[in-house]
């Protein structure tokens, strides 16, 4: 049997990812996760096949151990895209699924729906200006650029944050057919999504 860890999104939880390991396959684990009352289905953003799963899932929760929710849960306040670099640096196979790991349609167009939420988001909300670089969660030799308030420039075009995200993530395997860009880019290695919050506690003070 396989040992693989795994980096888990939930659309429920915004901002945590679930950190663990299995010795089956992933798309068994994610529906075992699925009937233990979270309210959306878990997506995995990576997985990979290691030499020593535990060894592996121990020193990714000793390694991001300041941003755990909560000592018993595998929950961590980080981007996916930091464990994932330390997999792809250590595992031995890519095995994350690209498709939806559901039930049944209605848990397929719940997650859709939940994907394609768009929450108020432009650039002059976080102080960027055009021209600033941003880069993808996906791969961080993929990026694109600040072209106006909602708008960036990507491999030529002008095109909305979510587009580019979404061209990314297919390229990357994700079958989607939407997305929420801010969750999807970065600046400076921190998703937009989250210094949008930041810049949003500044402004509640």
């Amino acid at each position: 049997m396989p040992n693989i860890v795994y980096v888990l999104t939930n659309q429920a939880m915004p901002g945590l990812v679930k950190i663990g390991l299995t010795t089956g396959h992933v798309e068994d684990r994610m529906r075992q996760l699925d009937s233990v009352g979270i309210p959306l289905p878990f997506e995995c953003f990576s997985a990979w096949e290691v030499p020593d799963a535990r060894i592996a899932e121990k020193a990714l929760h000793t390694a991001f151990g300041d941003h755990r929710i909560r000592e018993k849960r595998e929950f961590f306040r980080i981007s996916p895209d930091k464990p994932t670099a330390i997999l792809k640096a250590f595992g031995t196979q890519n095995v994350t699924p690209g498709h939806d790991v559901v039930e049944d349609d209605d848990d397929s167009k719940s997650l859709e729906r939940a994907r394609s939420r768009k929450p108020k988001f432009n650039f002059d909300m976080i102080g960027l200006k055009i021209g600033e670089r941003l880069a993808s969660v996906f791969d961080d030799d993929v990026e694109c650029m600040v072209a106006g308030r909602k708008r960036v420039n990507f491999r030529g075009e002008e095109m909305s944050i979510s587009a580019a995200a979404l061209i990314v993530a297919n390229e990357n395997g994700k079958n989607w057919n939407t997305i929420a860009g801010p969750s999807f880019w970065k600046y400076e290695d921190q998703p937009l999504n989250e210094l949008r919050d930041e810049a949003d506690e500044v402004d509640d003070e």
